[in-house]
């Protein structure tokens, strides 16, 4: 199991620790550092920033989110980063939700996520590949453009820079059974939100016969403490915003998940509380069990214990989710 360092997004503005925790994640044979999106900073920009300033580590998104560009800026984007790094990219891409899609990008949250996940990564697949020129007449991607306004001028295209890479590694961030198991048809690996290696059932039938060289990079909050409770409440704020303002209170897919982990009135409490306005109480409310399953929290020894039980299943690479050094150096040490 490799390690990656996960940086996330920005919050009030861009953290001055992100280069050198990369670079440390580096020094310390980390294997990977990802970067994410929601609705203020982007995925790519400091991703590359982090490129101009490291040499080895590989670089990845997770996620993109789908709807914040059209699938050939998507791949235009990879393909762009692949060269500049020399050929260190992996792009792990995500649909996001209809809160976002709608609210944040003004598109149309699709009918069917399934196909329209399908439709882009196969639009990215033929950029990356450059055998011809693009072309799908997807229910939701077309190329070129077949809509009801469209000119009619529209002239298939590939792209004019060669791809490094026609390989270049996708990713998928996927929650539901379904899209689970579609992700491991159609993307190179797999990026959950929250796993927990005591319930691989969760995820569907799919993972018991993953594809040659299939990566699964869930992410999870570590820190190496002596008071567990204390080091599992940056999780429980966490989840406290998922579970509770990523999504409308009909449609969550992040409340959807923790109900099948077997929290389902947890994850209903957690919705009313945040949603009134009580968003203290929604953290409260957060389980220490769900919030222990998902992460890595406590002293070395802990730990190093339930560190085993991510490496007997299907994960290859757990990134990392601390800005502390301490805490990475000592799972680069428990992973050696």
């Amino acid at each position: 199991m490799r390690l990656g360092l996960a940086l996330g997004y920005w919050g009030r503005g861009p953290s001055p620790d992100h280069v050198p925790l990369a670079r440390e994640a580096e020094r310390l044979g980390y294997d990977s550092v990802w970067t994410a999106e929601s609705w203020g900073s982007d995925a790519f920009t400091p991703l590359t920033w982090i490129a101009a300033h490291t040499s080895t580590i590989r670089l990845g998104t997770a996620v993109a989110q789908m709807a914040a560009r059209s699938a050939t800026t998507t791949a235009m984007h990879a393909l762009t980063l692949d060269h500049l790094s020399g050929g260190r990219m992996m792009l792990g891409l995500g649909l996001s939700g209809p809160q976002v899609v709608e609210g944040w990008y003004g598109r149309p949250f699709p009918a069917s996520p399934l196909t329209a996940t399908r439709e882009y990564v196969d639009v990215v697949r033929q950029v990356l590949r450059r055998e011809a020129p693009v072309e799908l007449s997807g229910r939701f991607h077309s190329h070129p453009y077949q809509g009801p306004d469209a000119t009619g001028l529209g002239k298939p295209l590939k792209p004019i820079t060669h791809p490094l890479r026609p390989d270049l590694p996708i990713l998928l961030g996927a929650e539901g059974p379904k899209n689970v198991a579609q992700t491991t048809r159609i993307a190179d690996g797999w990026l959950p939100l929250y796993w927990s290696p005591t319930r691989p059932e969760v995820y569907g039938p799919a993972l018991a016969d993953l594809p040659e060289g299939f990566l699964v990079a869930p992410m999870a909050q570590a820190r190496v403490c002596g008071d567990v409770a204390e080091g599992l409440l940056p999780v429980k704020m966490m989840l406290g915003f998922y579970i509770g303002g990523m999504g409308h209170a009909a449609r969550n897919f992040h409340a959807d998940l923790m109900a099948r982990m077997g929290y389902a009135e947890d994850a209903r409490r957690i919705q009313e509380l945040f949603l009134s306005g009580r968003r203290e109480d929604a953290v409260r409310a957060v389980p220490d069990a769900f919030a222990d399953e998902i992460s890595l929290v406590g002293p070395r020894e802990r730990i190093a214990e339930r560190l085993e039980s991510w490496r007997k299943g299907p994960v290859t690479d757990l990134l990392v989710l601390s800005p502390d050094r301490h805490t990475l150096r000592v799972l680069a040490e428990l992973n050696a």
